[in-house]
């Protein structure tokens, strides 16, 4: 009899460890770097961090929702030059080399996903932050080169002037196909504010092992307070593409603050209209954690840079409740 208990007892805490996945919370981190490609490059967008909070909210079984998910975010971006140095072999910082100028964005945010049955979804995003040195991003980079052996940046007394910042963002996904292995989307965005305003759209392209649009690693989703409806696999695990057509109306980290008066040494260059970027990456989930890998190619941003850009996106989450 205690055999048979020890047993059960057992297999108890192997199906909650195997059948019990929802989670309504997870919190987690993203860390951005062009250095990841191993390419040797330290230019124009060059790092990020970003630190996520993200809860599910009660959703009523009548209702045209199949999920609905409230979070919050801190996050920070720092762009520079086709170099993070800009000085020649005297020292002397070159103004002239300065494509894409020194610029840092700092913000918090918050957001509503709301995620539908026929597996359409709407994320509203506002934040608010600032551009320019009261984001840090000179003292970070300086930080990061000095203390891990890189060299020392110069040419942050060119940077985008302070601007404090209200942006606005909307984002809605809507399942165009799907099949046992593949599935497309539609991706788009639109975002309003001082500093950045435009819209972009294209396909998502999944194939794998990935799960409805409600609760998948590809919409920021995996947390959920209940499973109503029966996941198409236990755990996700797939290979991406999503290429986006941009149009940027305003970039306040390339053109300056909007209501800004452009004085003193800040250098401001003229934004490209037309931005195409391609992402390429693998997700995948466990019961508890959530990793999202991914390569970002950029097309030219402003019309002085040089070249095109791209970096890596790693992001790891962990789900509780």
């Amino acid at each position: 009899m205690k055999f048979k208990l020890f047993t059960c007892f057992c297999f108890f805490l192997c199906s909650t460890g195997v059948f019990a996945q929802t989670h309504s919370t997870e919190i987690g981190a993203e860390t951005d770097n062009d250095s990841y490609l191993l390419q040797g490059s330290d230019k124009y967008y060059t790092d990020g961090i970003f630190i996520y909070y993200r809860h599910a909210l009660n959703v009523s079984e009548s209702s045209k929702l199949q999920n609905k998910v409230l979070g919050f975010e801190f996050g920070q971006k720092i762009f520079n030059p086709q170099s993070g140095s800009i000085a020649n072999a005297e020292g002397v910082d070159q103004p002239g080399l300065i494509d894409r100028p020194f610029a840092a964005y700092m913000y918090v945010g918050a957001s509503l996903n709301l995620l539908y049955k026929d597996e359409s979804s709407l994320k509203l995003t506002a934040r608010v932050g600032i551009i320019g040195p009261g984001a840090e991003g000179k003292q970070i980079q300086d930080f990061v080169h000095d203390n891990f052996g890189f060299y020392h940046p110069s040419g942050w007394e060119y940077q985008i002037n302070n601007e404090a910042q209200l942006n606005l963002s909307a984002e809605y996904d809507k399942l165009l196909a799907r099949g046992s292995w593949i599935d497309v989307t539609l991706s788009s965005y639109i975002n309003l504010g001082n500093g950045f305003t435009g819209a972009g759209v294209g396909p998502l392209v999944r194939l794998g092992s990935f799960n409805q649009l409600f609760n998948s690693v590809s919409t920021q989703s995996t947390a959920i307070r209940k499973e109503v409806a029966n996941p198409l696999n236990r755990h996700e695990i797939f290979f991406y593409y999503k290429p986006l057509a941009n149009y940027v109306a305003y970039d306040a980290t390339i053109q300056g603050g909007l209501f800004d008066n452009h004085s003193g040494l800040e250098i401001t260059k003229n934004k490209e209209p037309f931005i195409f970027s391609q992402q390429f990456g693998v997700a995948f989930s466990t019961s508890r954690f959530v990793f999202d890998i991914a390569a970002i190619f950029h097309t030219l941003d402003d019309k002085e840079m040089v070249q095109t850009h791209q970096w890596a996106a790693i992001t790891g989450l962990y789900r509780f409740r």
